[in-house]
């Protein structure tokens, strides 16, 4: 049977119906968001993640276009298909530089749909012309408003928090035009990757609705593990016969590594469509949505927060704490929700209270590799090929091989980079620790004291002591003294006990000693 076609880079709903492309059916969801007679949301999701192809699917909705839903859930359902006029604005079509820029970007867009529209705008400036593009087309029936990437002209240039604050005002003043003009629309959708606190989206015009938390609308973009059984089915199945695994085998590897991001307290997660798709069409492992944008200034904020990596496995917070960010006081956490690379894992309804961590094995690998290179300057092949030597040390428990390895993989790390802080060395070996594929818990705390770092593998638990220009022997002697490894003895696994100095001229382990329990 000859499978349909992947809409691969493909975000407008007309040509993946017309092309013959499979397409997940959102639609019932849809009509919840569109039924009634008005209405202004605002949704947040990460990149790559379906927006535009959302935007897309409402505009031909509200253009009553119901023949290209045929087949879909929305096409007999009660909705009405009276064709109002569409207003869209993508400002991820011109990177802007400046407020300036920006509003010639927002006129050169507002004629595009005054042509769209067949109406002849009056002369003026961007905001004048934005009403009256509305006044206009709302002649017989009242005007949509879509904006695909709202944020995007803030997000370019966030470093630059003069110029960003201009083009906030900018932004501010336009979307105020939305509000003032409420009973000339029918609907708006607000679409981006963040929410800025101090934007007018979530001030002025304080109409919007987030649903970006919205239980109900919680599997809206992303693609269900029980639509994958629907719809991908006969891809899974080619997949598995090809790799030689039953189908139920393969596709837990494919929940290992893409499942797992979640937008509300309901219990409902998502995989990434990106991902998902090049899986199929390639039938290969790989960090498809990662690598497609990579995290540059979130990097650059963690190093310059000197933020401490080992509680991103852990944040436990109210809503509050990860949904809104200001752009004068950029806060990591909801910066890393937003843009996908934390999500929910718990929720607490009795305090209200969230836990947040990584989504899937895709974004922690990924981004810790790319954390590593940002602090260490050490490129992604020799970590790898490094990283897979080190593996295989710890699960032989070759201690000489192993911190032979280990000198190497320090010793790549650039000497501009070289800085003396015990910190800054304990988040690179919590790092290689973490990216080896093994359980580390850096500082651990027992009854007894702290503990630099713990290991454990199917075999055996390695329990490390680091000691900065000291001596591997008062190392060992502090994890024998303060009895370290008590807490595992109830694990019936042998223990390995290893007292190391590291020494930051040299950048390098220079003595270690091994000793065992258990």
């Amino acid at each position: 049977m000859e499978l349909k076609p992947l809409p691969i880079g493909i975000q407008t709903f007309r040509d993946i119906i017309q092309g013959g492309f499979l397409y997940v059916d959102k639609t019932r969801d849809l009509y919840e968001l569109i039924r009634y007679p008005a209405g202004a949301y605002f949704l947040s999701r990460p990149r790559r993640f379906g927006k535009s192809v959302l935007i897309s699917t409402l505009d031909e909705i509200f253009q009553g276009n119901r023949e290209l839903f045929k087949g879909l859930w929305l096409y007999d359902s009660p909705y009405q298909w009276r064709p109002h006029p569409v207003i869209r604005v993508d400002f991820s079509l011109k990177r802007v530089k400046s407020a300036d820029e920006l509003k010639r970007a927002i006129t050169w867009q507002l004629r595009l749909q005054a042509q769209r529209g067949q109406v002849v705008l009056e002369e003026g400036d961007y905001l004048e012309q934005f009403m009256d593009l509305i006044l206009k087309l709302s002649t017989h029936s009242q005007v949509v408003i879509l904006v695909d990437e709202y944020d995007k002209p803030l997000l370019d240039n966030i470093e630059n928090l003069e110029e960003v604050r201009r083009i906030r005002e900018t932004l501010k003043d336009f979307y105020t035009i939305v509000k003032a003009m409420d009973a000339h629309v029918r609907f708006v959708l607000l679409a981006g990757v963040s929410k800025f606190s101090g934007l007018m989206g979530f001030s002025g015009m304080n109409n919007l609705n987030d649903i970006t938390t919205d239980a109900q609308y919680a599997a809206l973009l992303g693609i269900t593990q029980e639509e994958i059984d629907a719809c991908f089915a006969d891809y899974l199945e080619g997949f598995a016969s090809e790799r030689g695994l039953p189908a139920a085998e393969l596709r837990e590897q494919i929940r290992f590594w893409y499942n797992g991001f979640r937008f509300s307290e309901r219990e409902a997660t998502v995989y990434n469509p990106f991902s998902l798709l090049l899986l199929f069409q390639k039938r290969k492992f790989q960090n498809y949505w990662f690598e497609s944008g990579t995290p540059t200034f979130l990097l650059k904020l963690l190093k310059q927060q000197d933020y401490n990596l080992q509680t991103l496995e852990q944040l436990n917070i109210p809503e509050l704490a990860f949904s809104t960010y200001e752009i004068e006081n950029l806060d990591i956490v909801p910066l890393l929700f937003q843009t996908g690379y934390l999500t929910i894992k718990g929720y607490e309804p009795g305090n209200q209270r969230y836990r947040l961590g990584y989504p899937n094995f895709e974004v922690e690998n990924a981004f810790l590799t790319y954390l590593l290179g940002s602090y260490g300057s050490v490129s992604k092949a020799a970590a790898s090929t490094l990283l897979g030597q080190l593996a295989t040390g710890l699960k032989q428990a070759d201690w000489p091989r192993f911190f032979d390895v280990l000198n190497s993989l320090l010793a790549s790390i650039s000497y501009e980079l070289h800085i003396k802080q015990e910190k800054y060395y304990q988040t690179i070996f919590y790092l290689i620790f973490k990216l080896i594929g093994l359980e580390i818990q850096a500082e651990v705390r027992t009854n007894q004291g702290r503990l630099d770092a713990v290991i454990e593998t199917a075999k055996a638990i390695s329990i490390f002591e680091f000691k900065l220009s000291g001596s591997a022997a008062e190392a060992l002697a502090q994890i024998e003294m303060r009895a370290y490894y008590a807490p595992y003895l109830a694990k019936g696994k042998p223990l390995h006990l290893l007292g190391v100095n590291f020494e930051m001229d040299s950048r390098s382990v220079t003595e270690w000693q091994a000793a065992q329990r258990g």
